[in-house]
């Protein structure tokens, strides 16, 4: 257990630092922020990919997948966070 909780920070770090490299611009979420980034980016990647693989949503089948699908869904919710503007420290402002 403390070797998969080990190889998940790692993975998770991994990921989270090639994903803020492939999308430039400040991102200010610290280590912690990436390497949670990178974690939840891995889960993204394998919804992605049960829904790609098999055509269908099945939310009891989450799964971990490689290290491209943990970048590519740290990707997808990297731009996420970009465009809904809930990044720590910054604030949306409204035009009017």
């Amino acid at each position: 257990m403390v070797t998969f909780i080990i190889v998940l920070i790692i993975v998770g770090l991994i990921a989270g630092l090639i994903a803020r490299l492939l999308l430039p611009g400040r991102d200010p979420i610290g280590l912690i922020g990436t390497i949670v980034l990178g974690i939840v980016g891995s889960f993204v990647g394998g919804f992605l990919q049960n829904l790609i693989q098999y055509h269908k949503v099945n939310i009891h089948s989450f799964h971990t997948v490689g290290i491209i699908g943990s970048i590519i869904g740290a990707f997808i919710l990297l731009l996420l966070m970009r465009l809904s503007g809930t990044e720590r420290g910054r604030s949306r402002r409204r035009r009017y």
